[in-house]
């Protein structure tokens, strides 16, 4: 019997759950919050943009090249990514299932390694981190029997 992991996120909560096979539903493994992702942007940034000199008399502030709360979305998908990544290489499942609003998506993907994209079976770009499990199981039916 094959066991697949869903992994539900955004950019500052995620859900990971599994399933066993047909008829056994969906079991919660963990629960993860990032609140950093839900800060403004001026409260992730330590202090005003440094001043650089330019040649003459003008000056320039110095911007950071990221935006902060898109570094502190990228923070997070690595660590998921991380974690399934310890799941694959413990063969704790055999396939996976993605669902997370597109930029998140972009973001988890480009965090996985080629062998943990490859177990990736199918993958939804909306943001159902709010939905329970049981409102879950309906949009999932059409790629897993549960």
């Amino acid at each position: 019997m094959s066991t697949t992991w869903i992994l539900v996120a955004n950019a500052s909560s995620a859900s990971l759950y599994m399933n066993r096979g047909p008829k056994q539903g969906l079991e919660k493994l963990r629960e993860y919050q990032h609140a950093a992702s839900r800060e403004k942007a001026s409260d992730l940034v330590s202090d005003r943009p440094g001043h650089n000199r330019s040649a003459g008399n003008g000056h320039g502030a110095y911007n950071p090249p990221t935006d902060p709360k898109q570094n502190e979305a990228q923070q997070f998908a690595m660590k998921l990514t991380r974690d399934l990544e310890q799941g694959r290489t413990g063969n704790e499942f055999q396939r996976l299932i993605l669902v997370a609003p597109p930029q998140f998506m972009g973001l988890i993907k480009s965090n996985a390694g080629s062998a943990l994209i490859g177990m990736v079976s199918d993958h939804f770009e909306k943001d159902y981190t709010k939905i329970d499990a049981r409102t879950l199981t309906g949009h999932l039916e059409s790629c897993i029997y549960l």
